[in-house]
């Protein structure tokens, strides 16, 4: 596995169009936002923070520059939210009190037992970010739904929030850096 955590064959690629990372795989000419299987994802976070970290900044964009932060974080879904449905359900009908009791079940796992937020979020979280332990990467203001910055904002690196209601759904964050 080469220095950036990735499986033979795989390299990073930054978007001419969105100036981000992505994947690609030259002999199947295969390209992706998300990681590709068999990534050792902590030797990844480490290697996109060193190279990648400043690109965001770099960018061209209509959002004013500022502070950057970079979170994680699991989400559970609820037949209210936005999009009711997710990589594991293709149909969400659990009401906005059972998501509760489960996300609040999840918080006591995570605050009493050594699991982590990033290795429940890979089993549980009804995001796609689930994939990589529920890191979202770094992103500013602006970048997110209102009541899920003002929260993470809030939090000092290694800190995770209580439950966060969006419109998304209910979910723990956990700041990264």
């Amino acid at each position: 596995m080469s220095e950036t955590g990735l499986p033979p064959n795989w390299e990073i690629r930054v978007s001419k169009s969105r100036g981000i990372p992505y994947y690609f795989h030259p002999p199947t000419q295969d390209s992706r936002w998300e990681s590709p299987t068999g990534t050792d994802t902590e030797k990844l976070k480490q290697y996109m923070a060193t190279k990648y970290s400043s690109l965001a900044d770099q960018s061209s964009s209509s959002k004013p520059q500022g502070e950057k932060i970079r979170a994680s974080h699991l989400l559970v879904k609820h037949r209210d939210s936005r999009r009711p449905s997710s990589w594991k359900e293709a149909e969400i009908t659990r009401t906005k009190e059972e998501a509760r009791d489960i996300i609040q079940m999840h918080e006591q796992t995570i605050r009493s037992t050594s699991t982590t937020l990033g290795s429940l979020a890979q089993t549980e979280s009804d995001c796609s970010s689930a994939r990589k332990g529920g890191d979202l990467g770094f992103f500013g203001r602006g970048d997110m739904q209102k009541e899920f910055e003002d929260a993470a904002f809030a939090l000092q690196p290694g800190e995770m929030s209580g439950v966060v209601e969006t419109a998304s759904g209910l979910h723990l964050i956990e700041r990264i850096a």
